[in-house]
């Protein structure tokens, strides 16, 4: 048995950097496995492997190295989880049917259909033909076509208008794109806003939510969440029995975040799933005394899950590319947390860090 509790983590990213972060005041140990060099999460763990998901090698070595392991974000390969599983060294929250069912829309749709919980109308494509019957059977005016897998951030995807699809010369450029990924079409929902809840249950069946929360998007990414979210109070318990119900049926260790539609109609809908904590949850790192990330920690280590009561209400604003640039503006505002990510490029559509707006008896921020 090792002395020291050590987490390891697959993934890199600015996720898995505030995990390790939140690990530190647990007194737990983090060890980041990844690709890339020089990656955020690396920054802040007691070590690091730089190797390839598929270098068996380095994964033993990696797995000997932890009593837990996790991943930060949903497209880990499978076939990495399933050869550290075989290894027997370590458990791995939250576990492989979650990731395999989160990977790919189809499935998780399906997933979501046969709990009873509603989504977006959908259908499996995999061609201009499949197009063209979906809109005639919906009488569709327009659509949302997406590769079923690796879509995020508005990536693997096209809003088209349903008439003349044959000469639709930017859906032409998409599907010749994509050609040999598995399609999804799906209906446009006439909504008021989006809201996401995050869940975290430990090993004992606990769990605690987070939000709703409200979420603007800019370009397809996450620009601001606010929370409280401010939807009626029957559509806010809606949302977080959906997710307890997902949580429940996958057994789930760890964190899941479900992303809602709030429709005109005074209904909710399931939009998509992820295995992991999620950009919409950033603020309870100040806002909360156990953050997301700190539940995550918890679950996947066999802790208890913490309180997730927020002492303050919030804004997190998030910093996309050159947002970097202006935040002199921030480094003096009261009731203001900055966080960065420790990129060093601002490139378009990256996320470099985010501010968290923190509304506290006698203030307005």
């Amino acid at each position: 048995m090792k002395d020291t509790i050590t987490l390891g983590i697959l993934g890199g990213g600015q996720l898995g950097r505030m995990s390790a972060m939140a690990a530190a005041r647990l007194g737990i140990a983090t060890v980041i496995f990844c690709p890339e060099e020089d990656s955020p999460a690396s920054h802040v763990a007691i070590g690091t492997m730089v190797a390839a998901y598929n270098d068996e090698e380095a994964l033993k070595a990696f797995a000997d190295k932890c009593n837990f392991i996790t991943y930060e974000f949903e497209n880990i390969p499978v076939e990495t989880i399933e050869y550290l599983e075989s290894l027997k060294a370590a458990p791995i929250y939250p576990e492989k049917a979650l990731l395999l069912v989160s990977q790919d829309r189809i499935k998780e749709k399906s997933f979501i259909n046969d709990l009873a919980i509603k989504t977006t109308r959908w259908k499996e494509i995999s061609n201009i033909d499949d197009i063209k019957a979906a809109v005639n059977d919906w009488n569709a005016s327009s659509f949302i076509l997406k590769t079923t897998r690796f879509g995020y951030d508005g990536k693997g995807q096209i809003k088209c208008n349903a008439l003349d699809l044959d000469s639709n010369s930017e859906l032409s450029a998409f599907l010749e794109k994509v050609n040999g990924q598995g399609l999804i079409m799906e209906e446009p929902v006439d909504f008021t806003c989006e809201v996401s809840v995050i869940i975290a249950r430990d090993v004992h069946g606990n769990s605690q939510t987070y939000g709703p929360m409200l979420n603007e998007h800019k370009n397809h990414i996450l620009h601001k969440t606010t929370v409280p979210c401010g939807i009626d109070q029957g559509l806010n318990d809606r949302a977080i029995e959906i997710a307890k119900t997902i949580a429940d049926e996958v057994n789930l260790i760890g964190v899941l975040t479900v992303e809602f539609f709030v429709c005109k109609d005074g209904s909710v809908l399931v939009n998509e799933i992820a295995p992991r904590t999620h950009n919409s949850g950033h603020w309870s790192i100040d806002a909360c005394a156990v953050s997301q990330f700190e539940n995550h920690v918890r679950t996947v280590c066999g802790l208890p899950v913490g309180s997730s009561t927020r002492h303050s209400d919030a804004v997190m604003l998030n910093l996309i590319g050159d947002d970097i640039n202006n935040i002199d503006q921030y480094l003096t505002d009261p009731y203001t947390c900055v966080h960065l990510y420790g990129k060093k490029e601002a490139r378009n559509a990256r996320k470099m860090g985010h501010i968290t707006f923190l509304e506290t008896k006698g203030t307005s921020k």
